[in-house]
C-alpha cells in the first residue's frame, strides 16, 4: 500500500514552512513551484547591475517572532540572524537633525518609559499609556479610531513602527492586528523585541538551509511546475492539473494550497481573500556603509523609513509606498540617496544602485481586508490554505507567513 501524499503547491515561505513541518513523517511530500526558484516574496537573487546578491526586500524581524525563530532552528540556520545583545533601535529625524536609540528594557515591566534615555525625546512617560487603548478588547477598528494618530511620539514611534509591520498606513489600519504585533513582541518586553536581520541573506537564512533540509528528507521538490487547475469533487480535491500532467489524487492525500490569494481565488471556486494590496520600495546602493552606522537605523520625515547596513551595501525599505510607484527610476534613487547620504553623513556622489518596486508586497492591512480573510481549512476536507494572507491573526510578515504553513501542516498531521 503506498503511502499516502501531501502535495504542498507553492515554495514560498508559507509553502516550505509546511514542507519542512511534515517533512520525514508517515506522508510523503511534494513541493510545486511555478517559479524556477523557492521563496516568492522572500529571497536573494544575483544583481547583473550591482554585481553582488541582493534581497527581493529587507526583512527586520523581531526576536517574539516564535514560529520563524522554529523554522530556522529546524532547518539549523538560526545563526544567520545577527542583531544587537538587547532591544536597541537607532533613529534620525530629518526635519530636526535629532539623533536618538530607543531602548526598551528587557522584563514585561516597561520601566524604560521613565528614562529619558531610552524613550523617544521630547515625551514623557504617560504619553505612552495611549497605547493601552490599542490592547482592550473590542471590535476590529481603524488604529485612528482607537488612538491617537498624531503628535511626537506618534510621528517618531507608533507610525514607524506600525507602518513597518503592517504596510498601510498605520490610522486607517486594522487596530486587531496592530495589536496582536504589539502583544507578540514589545509588551512581552525587550527580550520579545530585539531586531534581527538575516546578515548573509534572505536566501541563506530561509531558502536555501529549508530546501537543503527537505531534499535530505527525501522531499520531491519540483520547480516551474505552476498548478493550472485544481479540480474538487465531493467535498475533496481529487485532482491536480499543471498542464502538462494530471495527478490523481488519492483518498488519503492532501494539499496544501500556499499560493498568492489571487492565485488561490482562480483555483478554489468562492474563496474569499483580501483584494486590496500596498506597495513597497526597497532600494539598493553599492557602497559600504561608515564605520558608525548603526546596522538599522529607524528616520522619521523623510521619503526613506528604515536603512540597513550590510557590509558592501546600504538597503533602505519604504513602506506603504504606493505613491512612488510612478516616480522615474533614476529620480526616486537620487531621492532616496540624498537622504541617506544625509543621515549616514556620506558624501559621495550617487553610487551604483538598484530600485526593486512591489506594487502587491502585501495585502492592505485595513478592516474590511483583514475580515477577507479566510482560515486554513477550506470546504474541501484534504485541502488547506497558507499564506501570510491567510486568518493568522498577524499581518502580512515573514512570522505570518510561517505560522500559517505550521497549522497548515498540524491540521494535516491531525487529520490522520
Amino acid at each position: 500500500m503506498n503511502e499516502p501524499v501531501v502535495h504542498v503547491v507553492g515554495a514560498g515561505l508559507a509553502g516550505l514552512a509546511a514542507a519542512v513541518r511534515l517533512a520525514g513523517g508517515l506522508r510523503e511530500i511534494v513541493l510545486h513551484e511555478a517559479a524556477r526558484q523557492a521563496g516568492g516574496r522572500c529571497r536573494s537573487y544575483y544583481d547583473p547591475a550591482l554585481g553582488m546578491t541582493i534581497d527581493n526586500g529587507n526583512h527586520l524581524l523581531l526576536s517574539g517572532n516564535h514560529d520563524a525563530r522554529k523554522f530556522l532552528t529546524a532547518i539549523g540556520s538560526e545563526d544567520q540572524l545577527a542583531g544587537p545583545p538587547q532591544a536597541e533601535f537607532a533613529f534620525v529625524d530629518l526635519a530636526t537633525k535629532e539623533r536618538w536609540r530607543l531602548r526598551p528594557n528587557a522584563a514585561r515591566l516597561p520601566w524604560w518609559i521613565f528614562s529619558s534615555l531610552r524613550r523617544v525625546p521630547g515625551t514623557g512617560p504617560f504619553d505612552y499609556l495611549g497605547l493601552l487603548r490599542l490592547l482592550v478588547p473590542g471590535k476590529d477598528a481603524p488604529i485612528g479610531a482607537v488612538m491617537r494618530c498624531g503628535g511626537l511620539l506618534y510621528e517618531r514611534l507608533w507610525r514607524p513602527f506600525f507602518l513597518a509591520a503592517l504596510n498601510t498606513e498605520p490610522a486607517e489600519a486594522s487596530s486587531h492586528l496592530a495589536a496582536a504585533v504589539v502583544r507578540e513582541t514589545l509588551a512581552k518586553g525587550g527580550r520579545a523585541c530585539r531586531p534581527l536581520v538575516a546578515a548573509q541573506g534572505l536566501s541563506a537564512a530561509f531558502i536555501a538551509p529549508a530546501l537543503d533540509y527537505l531534499v535530505r528528507r527525501g522531499v520531491k521538490i519540483r520547480f516551474d511546475h505552476r498548478l493550472r487547475r485544481l479540480e474538487l469533487a465531493n467535498g475533496h480535491a481529487v485532482a491536480l492539473d499543471f498542464g502538462d500532467e494530471t495527478l490523481q489524487l488519492d483518498a488519503a492525500d492532501n494539499v496544501v494550497l500556499a499560493v498568492p490569494p489571487y492565485a488561490a481565488q482562480g483555483l478554489v471556486p468562492g474563496l474569499q481573500s483580501p483584494e486590496d494590496y500596498r506597495a513597497i520600495v526597497n532600494a539598493h546602493f553599492k557602497i559600504a556603509p561608515p564605520r558608525n552606522c548603526p546596522a538599522i537605523l529607524g528616520i522619521v520625515n523623510g521619503t526613506i523609513e528604515w536603512l540597513f547596513a550590510f557590509p558592501v551595501r546600504l538597503s533602505v525599505t519604504i513602506s506603504g509606498a504606493d505613491r512612488l510607484l510612478d516616480v522615474p527610476r533614476e529620480k526616486l534613487a537620487e531621492r532616496i540617496w540624498a537622504e541617506v547620504a544625509e543621515v549616514t553623513r556620506i558624501e559621495k556622489p550617487l553610487p551604483p544602485w538598484q530600485i526593486v518596486k512591489e506594487k502587491r508586497a502585501t495585502f492592505a492591512a485595513t478592516v474590511d481586508e483583514n475580515a477577507r480573510r479566510p482560515g486554513a481549512r477550506t470546504a474541501y476536507v484534504n485541502l488547506v490554505l497558507a499564506g501570510d494572507w491567510t486568518a493568522t491573526g498577524l499581518p502580512a510578515t515573514i512570522e505570518g507567513a510561517i505560522r500559517s504553513g505550521h497549522r497548515a501542516a498540524g491540521l494535516i498531521a491531525a487529520s490522520h
